[in-house]
């Protein structure tokens, strides 16, 4: 890289880097950032790099705005490119309200050409660059100032390497014909709901082994409640209440403040300040309609998959990335296997696109008996019966 990599902490030399990697169709981006304290990401540094450019962003600088940044990140005639870039896209999200576009992630890109389900930023380097890069900044402390030369370095590299490896990984998508096998992945990260998840649906991440549709329908409006409280005053939603004891409060369903002694872990107990609000919260659940309670379908929790079945379909997943050199996890996910081995018609997208080409097709086949797999010289083998006629 050229002298022009550096720290940059004012609006107008922003806009003069900008005007530089601007005159390129493709830039890398990377973040630093913290979130121990908050709901929200603190940015804390942009790096930037394109043909032999690259630079540092100081957010937290006094004598910067950034306007000219966001008319970057959405210029659709600029590839912007990241790694691992859904944290990265979060952050800009909640600072302008738009997504970046276009996009392009180099891990996904790493699945598909087989060098695993979450290649990290060091393993690509090493692979294409033959680069080990110096981890030890990793876990600094990036809203400190000022920034040292080898975190800047550190975080320079984040983008240096990636703006090299993106033509040749490209490139090598391109002539295997897998370029679109990113498509469905990378469309996904730019759906605004990945980004602005709905709070009456944060019940669902949480780890629940009661299915009792009043229970289910007290954890929704809890979990709700500490999810816009939690972005309300930008703090993690543990900080506020643990997801155990958030799911041992709709088990307990307390009906006076007494009764929040006896929940592990309740901050306060039954002084807590947070009590007032839960009771609230809980009355409010009780008298929506019964209609509109969540609803857990038995059959993901009762029908449960041919085990024979599955096992096989598991076998067969392992046979096919390893032959076509790709991740498992970006072909079919454990619920994607357990859902085809249930069901031929099951609406998963491992029945569709290049997926059901790839692997889909094949495994219809070998859960109705027309192939068959086999060992041959220690070596797994797909069969036909036409092939045992011969």
């Amino acid at each position: 890289m050229t002298d022009t990599s550096k720290l940059i902490t004012k609006t107008d030399e922003l806009e003069r880097a900008l005007s530089l990697l601007c005159e390129f169709n493709v830039i890398a981006i990377d973040t630093e950032f913290i979130r121990e304290s908050t709901y929200y990401p603190q940015l804390c540094l942009i790096q930037l790099a394109a043909g032999d450019h690259c630079f540092a962003v100081d957010p937290l600088s006094k004598t910067i705005e950034l306007s000219a940044l966001f008319q970057m990140l959405a210029n659709k005639d600029i590839l912007k490119v990241f790694h691992a870039g859904r944290q990265d896209i979060e952050i800009f999200v909640h600072l302008t309200g738009s997504i970046p576009y276009p996009i392009f992630d180099t891990q996904i890109a790493a699945m598909v050409i087989g060098l695993g389900d979450q290649a990290g930023y060091d393993k690509l380097v090493q692979h294409y660059l033959d680069i080990e890069l110096d981890k030890s900044s990793r876990f600094t402390d990036w809203s400190a100032r000022p920034l040292s030369k080898r975190q800047l370095e550190y975080a320079l590299d984040d983008v240096i390497h990636l703006a090299t490896i993106y033509p040749i990984i490209h490139d090598e998508l391109y002539h295997s014909n897998r370029l679109d096998w990113l498509d469905d992945d990378i469309s996904a990260l730019t759906q605004m709901s990945v980004y602005k998840p709905n709070p009456d649906d944060a019940w669902k991440r949480l780890k629940i082994r009661s299915h009792k549709p009043d229970f289910l329908n007290r954890l929704k409006f809890l979990a709700s409640w500490r999810e816009q409280r939690a972005i309300a005053k930008n703090t993690p939603k543990n900080r506020i209440i643990r997801d155990e004891t958030l799911i041992d409060t709709a088990g307990t369903n307390p009906k006076n403040a007494a009764k929040f002694q006896s929940i592990r872990g309740f901050p306060g107990g039954s002084t807590g300040k947070l009590v007032p609000e839960i009771l609230k919260t809980l009355e409010e659940a009780d008298k929506s309609p019964r209609e509109s309670w969540p609803k857990i379908k038995t059959d993901h929790r009762r029908d449960k998959a041919p085990a024979a079945t599955l096992e096989l379909l598991r076998v067969l997943l392992k046979h096919i990335t390893e032959t076509e050199n790709i991740a498992p996890k970006l072909l079919a996910s454990a619920g994607d296997l357990e859902a085809l081995a249930r069901d031929d018609n099951a609406d998963i997208k491992l029945l569709k696109g290049w997926r059901r080409d790839l692997f889909g097709n094949i495994a219809l086949q070998l859960k109705s008996g027309e192939i068959a797999l086999t060992l041959r010289n220690n070596k797994l083998e797909l069969i036909y019966p036409e092939e045992e006629d011969q």
